[in-house]
């Protein structure tokens, strides 16, 4: 630490550049993109509870992955609020570390989860018989708070790192929120060894919740290469479809965001991929689940059907 330096106390994020009516209509995108989100999300959750058809291990777990999608995109309201207001938005420290906190701490709890998603299917189209046995209440209970436990904890040290620097060069932050690379270039300390740790751990975090998945979807493609029929590769695949889906648009997101060194860290290609994490992953998530599964879609048909009922009555 530079004991001579004052570090800064509050933060001006610059947002997009551009005029205000440029904002404007960014503001108008991204609030529909986040309207959908958060709407579809919902659907996706509230079915999962009140379909009986859909209380299974592989639904439970994507309840969970919807409603992390949704707290996930705790910085778009921040992002709207820049862009619908004039000149640069200001943040307290202590608004930068909870913000940060939240945004990789649930980030990481939707890699673990993501990684139990590729088990549990593993288990269902490799150990179709023993799937009610090991995939059972308690071990669904069990792995789902242990992948939140686990984001956690494993952001405590990382956020509480990167806020022990003084932040003297300037207090602005060349992004639309408080996004650690750039809070490391404000910097007067060397921060050279405290961002390879960083990175040591974002490669593990990363490549630890994608071995997994990896590992068993190679097991899944063998075991469903045996199937001698074209509809029964089919069938056993489907399941796994939306699920990889998502695992290749949020795994190629992040790790061209985090898992890459500090010289590439140029704003502008930052903000495009945070782009890409906060609002576009968020969004494909129901259309992926849904446009793939047929236990989603019937029990979407059912659910607007007893609501026109309803109405009607």
């Amino acid at each position: 630490m530079m004991s001579n330096h004052s570090s800064a106390t509050e933060f001006c994020l610059l947002g997009f550049p551009g005029p205000q009516e440029l904002h404007h209509i960014l503001f108008a995108v991204f609030f529909l993109f986040y309207s959908v989100t958060v709407m579809g999300n919902t659907v996706i959750i509230v079915i999962i509870c009140v379909d009986k058809r859909l209380h299974s291990p592989m639904y439970f777990f994507l309840a969970h992955l919807s409603a992390l999608e949704m707290l996930t995109s705790v910085i778009v309201p921040v992002m709207l609020g820049g862009l619908l207001l004039p000149g640069m938005q200001t943040a307290s420290l202590a608004a930068c570390v909870t913000q940060l906190f939240l945004y990789l701490a649930l980030g990481t709890t939707e890699f673990a989860l993501l990684g139990v998603m590729a088990v549990d299917h593993y288990v269902a189209v490799c150990n179709p018989l023993r799937y009610n046995t090991l995939m059972n209440s308690h071990t669904c209970i069990s792995v789902v708070i242990g992948s939140w436990v686990f984001g956690f904890l494993s952001e405590i040290w990382p956020v509480y790192a990167t806020f022990q620097f003084t932040f003297c060069k300037s207090n602005v932050l060349d992004h639309f929120f408080c996004d650690r690379g750039q809070l490391l270039k404000l910097s007067c300390d060397d921060t050279v060894f405290t961002e390879f740790v960083l990175f040591l751990m974002a490669v593990f975090i990363i490549i630890g919740s994608l071995a997994p998945t990896i590992v068993s979807y190679t097991y899944i493609i063998s075991t469903i290469l045996t199937i001698p029929t074209a509809s029964g590769r089919r069938k056993a695949f489907s399941p796994c479809a939306s699920h990889f889906t998502f695992v290749v648009n949020g795994y190629g997101s992040c790790l061209f965001l985090f898992v890459k060194p500090k010289q590439t860290q140029a704003a502008e290609y930052n903000k495009i991929v945070s782009l890409l994490i906060c609002v576009l992953t968020p969004l494909l998530n129901p259309f992926i689940f849904t446009l793939q599964n047929d236990k989603v879609k019937q029990a979407l048909r059912d659910g607007v059907k007893s609501c026109c009922q309803l109405i009607k009555d």
